[in-house]
């Protein structure tokens, strides 16, 4: 499929810090000021660390500014944040956990998406293009327990690596589906197989990717939330063996554990991938 009206990094943006604003920021109201000084003083003396050791110059500085207020202007905070810096606060915050590896939200998450139940397909158009995919698995605690009526809520790009509610012409839902476990934990999921894609480069970070001769690519994924009553809520990407970006992900995100291993099937292909939460702290 070729996608007609491709999102510019603006509109994209734009929705992307909306839906930020709206569904997680709850601001630094609490948070005591000698945490917030002692954060903001190591990052400002890294920044100067960084300005003393590589000299930086007045013209490389005032690039630098121009390229912050575009990043503003552009909307681009909440993908930019997600790609370079996200993956680092997730290590920190999941590292004691016992259960499944977990890995960055992404920019493009969007809470309440329908309810399928413990066996069903994603939302979808009609023949929506890609791979037809059957997924199996189990939720269960680190006890060994199963959950039954945890969430697994599942969304992902479409064959242009485009998703729904953050670029155009896409119905509102698309690939966007919350399971609801069995009795035994298990559920079975219907999707297509998604495809890798660029972040978008007509903005503030595709100057940058530009500027740095860097890449743009993030491999193939399939984006989940797994919750659970009286367990920590679990955030992944699960992965496909053999994309080329597997080992320079542009958001640095993949990890061993979240490879997924498909088997060919009568109509697509097959997954089994199962979750073990941590109970909450």
């Amino acid at each position: 499929m070729t996608a007609t009206h491709s999102p510019t990094a603006a509109a994209s943006g734009a929705n992307a810090t909306e839906r930020f604003k709206s569904d997680k920021f709850a601001g630094v109201a609490g948070t005591p000021k000698e945490r917030v000084s002692l954060l903001a003083r190591e990052v400002l003396e890294a920044v100067h660390a960084t300005i003393r050791k590589h000299k930086v110059t007045y013209e490389e500085y005032n690039a630098l500014k121009s390229w912050l207020i575009s990043v503003g202007e552009d909307g681009e905070w909440p993908l930019f944040l997600d790609v370079w810096v996200e993956h680092v606060v997730e290590d920190v915050a999941t590292g004691h956990r016992k259960g499944n590896k977990g890995t960055i939200e992404g920019p493009y998450y969007v809470p309440d998406a329908p309810e399928q139940g413990a066996r069903g397909s994603v939302p979808s158009r009609e023949n929506e293009p890609g791979t037809p995919l059957t997924w199996t698995g189990q939720v269960t605690s680190t006890t060994g327990a199963a959950l039954a009526g945890a969430k697994v809520e599942l969304w992902h790009a479409d064959a242009d690596g485009l998703y729904s509610q953050f670029a155009p012409d896409i119905p509102e839902w698309n690939l966007r589906g919350t399971f609801t476990t069995d009795d035994e934990g298990r559920f079975e999921i219907r999707t297509v197989r998604p495809a890798p894609y660029q972040i978008p480069t007509d903005g503030a970070c595709g100057k940058l990717i530009a500027a740095a001769g860097w890449h743009a690519w993030r491999p193939a994924h399939l984006h989940v939330k797994v919750s659970a009553p009286g367990h920590e809520l679990l955030t992944a990407q699960l992965y496909f063996p053999g994309d080329e970006h597997n080992d320079d992900d542009i958001a640095s995100a993949v990890k061993p554990e979240l490879l997924l291993d498909p088997r060919p099937a009568d109509n697509g292909e097959t997954i089994e991938y199962d979750f073990v939460l941590d109970p909450a702290l």
